[in-house]
């Protein structure tokens, strides 16, 4: 039992480092040497948020803010806004990490193909809701962040983001700092939120296909 424990302890470790590298390198990728600033280094948090649950996807956006903390010379508040997308997919989404009880539906009088696109339909649904609802709370979450650090505590922004863009529009309508901070998120992850929900979604079903994360331990029944 401490043998499997262990085990189980090391793979989610394992998991979660490398899925930090992943989103340090997707980062880098989009916004160093694409040149496309959005915020994509959160794709494989909300995969190991699928496949490991809460703890995990936390540890692993702790992670990655850290590793880009220090390439950019500078740790923020932002990290936030990645534990709120962990916390949206471990409570809008828990149908992906309750794995399916061993008899389940079996009463059901459903043909295989039609429970297949119910089930389709279903996950479909769901993505669509958790990515329009991690679009307005993280740009919300964002504008809060981006007020509070730079306005009010008057941290200086040394780097580009993507919502700078937005911003300068917003500004000539003379609207208040608050409002530019979080109307100018929107635009920006209405793209970057479905490219993370629904990417990681797929990263997460082939997590599914690794044999070494998918593989069971089973109990040996009590001798008699």
């Amino acid at each position: 039992m401490t043998n499997t424990i262990y085990s189980r302890s090391m793979k989610i470790a394992i998991l979660c480092i490398a899925a930090a590298a992943a989103n340090y390198a997707l980062n880098t990728l989009f916004v160093y040497v694409l040149k496309i600033p959005m915020y994509l280094d959160t794709v494989f948090t909300v995969a190991v948020s699928f496949k490991a649950g809460l703890l995990p996807g936390l540890f692993t956006a702790l992670f990655t803010h850290i590793a880009t903390g220090i390439r950019e010379s500078s740790i923020t508040p932002f990290v936030i806004c990645s534990f709120a997308e962990v916390l949206l997919v471990c409570l809008l989404f828990p149908a992906v990490l309750q794995r399916q009880r061993p008899g389940e539906n079996t009463e059901r009088r459903i043909k295989p193909d039609e429970r297949t696109i119910a089930s389709q339909v279903s996950i479909f649904s769901r993505l669509l809701l958790l990515y329009i609802i991690s679009c307005i709370t993280i740009s919300v979450l964002g504008g809060l962040i981006d007020f509070f650090h730079h306005s009010v505590l008057l941290n200086p922004k040394n780097y580009f983001s993507a919502e700078d863009t937005f911003k300068i529009s917003l500004i000539r309508n003379e609207l208040p700092t608050l409002a530019i901070d979080i109307l100018s998120r929107i635009p920006v992850n209405i793209v970057d939120r479905f490219i993370v929900i629904f990417g990681g979604f797929v990263v997460f079903k082939v997590l599914n296909k690794i044999p070494a994360l998918t593989k069971q331990h089973t109990k040996s029944p009590p001798a008699r």
